[in-house]
């Protein structure tokens, strides 16, 4: 049973703290403005060994489970952070730790907990197939000791401030198989080695100071000991990073929340209008204690798919709902917080315009909220699929 009351995981969430303390506000502004990466404080995450929590101690890291990562990430978020800079390194873990071979762990995972590389990306998505994974068209040929990569990427986040990346290619063509999702299989790619030797990166600017890519693939060569698991199983291995991901994400706008609401209610008590705070008025008052509603409840479907993912349980519906849950009511409280700030919520100076932006991603991003309806209506009330 998942302790989620009040000072839950507090030793985890005072060390953070302490942390994000040393990069404050006006820190993130300047890296948002300068389209920036956080390097010194990525660089600070990794040498506290927060980078390393997922990672088993016998490789050098914490042995952490994703609970305790959620809670990494959202303390991150509430302090005023963006963990998009680097919450792939925990998302992206758990397909290497629990489907690769122990020779890989053994190569990677101490050289990452020590923060010797970085494993921050994941390439699934492409351009003509969005989140129906199982029609992507970027294929892996084997050709003797070297797969063989070709096609095209989208949305691949932190290509340029990480050293490896989980990449999902089909080995089988899809006509040949009997399941639409055999015949994938994910590869660990060196992306340093890629760069230039069948690997091109194009940078996409976006609403968002969020490093994210295109990627192209023209006889990228890997080796065969970089196949993780066994060919033709990847869309089974890859859940485990995408479910890691959606109950990350969710922690993380639970932290947005949090910092939204707990902004806007100090705001709004001390700003005086005729002569009496805002905050007294019930019109105000009412939205800010809905979206704080909202991100409690949502907490709660956040540590359920925590608490099944570490145990090793099918969690799928629950991260979904939980990302869902969260999303919206992180908007939720955007809104309410950008509202009550007036004018001064689009004054780069009180970093609520910068936070609106930074959560608005997540109705549409790593999986849209429509998506999620979709899945729970056909998986879990098992209405016919809509698509």
């Amino acid at each position: 049973m998942i302790e989620t009351g009040k000072g839950a995981f507090q030793d985890i969430r005072d060390a953070v703290r302490a942390l994000c303390a040393q990069f404050p506000d006006a820190y993130h502004r300047r890296v948002d403005d300068a389209r920036g990466y956080p390097e010194e404080f990525v660089e600070a995450l990794t040498r506290a060994g927060w980078m390393a929590a997922l990672i088993p101690e016998a490789y050098g890291g914490s042995g952490l489970g994703l609970t305790e990562a959620s809670v990494i990430m959202e303390e991150i978020n509430r302090s005023g952070g963006n963990s998009g800079a680097c919450h792939g390194q925990m998302y992206n873990m758990n397909t290497l730790i629990r489907h690769g071979s122990e020779e890989q762990r053994r190569r990677y995972l101490p050289k990452i907990a020590a923060g010797e590389l970085r494993l921050q990306s994941m390439g699934v998505t492409e351009p003509t197939t969005g989140t129906d994974t199982t029609k992507i068209k970027t294929t892996a040929v084997r050709r003797g000791d070297r797969y063989v990569i070709n096609g095209q990427k989208v949305w691949i986040s932190r290509v340029q401030h990480s050293d490896l990346m989980i990449l999902l290619a089909r080995t089988t063509p899809l006509a040949e198989v009997a399941k639409k999702s055999e015949g994938l299989s994910i590869f660990l790619v060196d992306i340093k080695a890629a760069m230039g030797a069948g690997m091109a990166v194009r940078p996409i600017p976006n609403m968002v100071n969020h490093e994210t890519n295109e990627l192209f693939f023209d006889n990228l060569e890997i080796p065969v000991e970089n196949l993780i698991g066994e060919e033709g199983k990847g869309f089974k291995y890859i859940l485990t990073g995408l479910n890691a991901e959606r109950t990350l994400i969710a922690a993380e706008c639970i932290g947005d929340g949090y910092w939204f609401t707990e902004r806007v209610a100090k705001y709004v008590s001390e700003r005086e209008v005729f002569g009496r705070p805002i905050g007294k008025n019930q019109g105000v008052q009412f939205p800010i204690a809905e979206a704080f509603i909202d991100v409690e409840a949502a907490n709660l479907m956040r540590w359920e798919a925590c608490r099944r993912y570490d145990a090793g349980l099918d969690c799928g519906a629950q991260a979904n709902m939980a990302k869902y849950l969260a999303a919206k009511a992180s908007w939720g409280a955007a809104n309410a917080c950008i509202q009550f700030h007036g004018g001064f919520g689009f004054a780069c100076e009180y970093d609520v315009e910068r936070k609106f932006r930074e959560t608005r991603l997540y109705q549409v991003a790593p999986i849209s909220t429509n998506l999620i309806l979709s899945y729970v209506a056909e998986h879990i009330l098992g209405m016919p699929r809509s698509f």
